[in-house]
């Protein structure tokens, strides 16, 4: 049966491969040869081979009680904030709302961390918004059918704070966070999404509470910065790295960060910046050449809180706000020219950010 009547096979399929990403549902339920072709590892590269894939940001975000904002009752709102996902399209500047499924009715748990595989779109762990107790549940949104399903929880007791970094490929990494008591873990975990398992990494050299993992080119995990239990918040500068090849981690990097910092903002360089690592630290955005950290760009008066830094194609992108409490804003940095675009951002769209992460859909 040809996909589309008339057509030759190979020009079908290049009119299928332009479909924008949130049609994928209605396209699958034409017919089953779409929904075939639409579900076919083959479609996923040919769209990023031919550059017809899509970039958006998924965020984590509170929802805005419209009433308090304009009262000036912002900050008051964010006691018990609600959160969901939002989703950003450069390209076209355009925001939405993601659906949650029927577990998710009350809001995404607190805390939760979101990592983008193929097309599924993976959210892990957090505090549950009802009970405000750790969960180690997973739930997954898949964007060809716009459905939700629950995937297999984390192994072991339930931690927080944790990272994650995803291969974008199948599987999602997991480490450090603390425990119930607030131990600071060394554990690590990789979850393979396509077979719903849960695989045991080699533990760390060492505990990292609120670490950051950053997946890069050429397969290795990087995990930066965190602290030990008896540290408390006093973040250190060290970084370690798993080779995913060789199944095991590299020495310790003692500094790789210039100053001990939070390191909630590194991200990798994507395709676009040369493999480097990016972050954005006090007022400046840095990045990682070699050994050496060098300043990029400072970062938008505007924003003195940065909550999210996504890079693609030779831009950043940067989501923050100026105090507690304050509407989040976006600008976009070109890597090139250093120059800075402010993102216009609908009001249901300013809320506080707690996460995000990048796809390529």
């Amino acid at each position: 049966m040809e996909l589309i009547s008339g057509l030759p096979e190979d020009v079908a399929r290049d009119c299928l491969i332009r479909v924008p990403y949130d049609q994928f549902p209605a396209v699958a339920s034409v017919c089953k040869g779409w929904s075939a072709e639409i579900h076919s590892p083959d479609f996923h590269r040919r769209r990023r081979t031919t550059k017809q894939a899509q970039k958006i940001l998924v965020t984590v975000q509170s929802k805005i009680d419209s009433d308090k904002t304009r009262t000036g009752l912002l900050a008051k709102s964010t006691t018990n904030p609600v959160y969901r996902l939002s989703v950003f399209e450069p390209k076209t500047g355009s925001w939405c709302e993601l659906p949650l499924g029927p577990e998710l009715a009350f809001g995404l748990p607190m805390f939760c961390q979101i990592a983008g595989v193929g097309f599924d779109l993976v959210v892990m762990g957090g505090w549950d918004p009802d009970s405000w107790k750790a969960s180690n549940s997973v739930f997954i949104y898949n964007f060809l059918s716009a459905k939700w399903r629950r995937g297999a929880d984390m192994p072991g007791r339930p931690r927080t704070f944790f990272a994650c970094a995803s291969d974008q490929n199948r599987t999602v990494y997991v480490a450090g966070g603390h425990d119930e008591e607030k131990n600071a873990l060394r554990s690590a975990l990789a979850y393979d999404v396509a077979m719903d398992v849960w695989v045991p990494l080699p533990d760390m050299s060492r505990e990292r509470d609120e670490c950051k993992a950053v997946f890069r080119r050429g397969g290795a995990l990087c995990v930066v910065g965190g602290y030990c239990t008896e540290m408390q918040g006093r973040f250190e500068r060290s970084a370690e790295v798993f080779d995913v090849a060789k199944w095991k981690w590299g020495p310790v990097e003692e500094e790789f960060l210039d100053a001990a910092a939070c390191p909630r903002t590194c991200v990798d360089g994507a395709d676009g910046a040369e493999g480097r690592m990016f972050m954005c630290r006090g007022g400046d955005v840095v990045a990682l050449h070699g050994d050496t950290w060098r300043n990029v760009a400072k970062v938008p008066g505007e924003i003195r809180n940065v909550a999210c830094v996504g890079v693609w194609e030779g831009l950043m992108l940067v989501i923050g706000s100026s105090g507690f409490g304050e509407p989040h804003m976006g600008f976009v940095l070109d890597l090139k020219n250093r120059a800075w675009t402010k993102l216009a951002s609908p009001e249901d769209y300013t809320g506080h950010v707690q996460s995000g992460c990048l796809l390529q859909i």
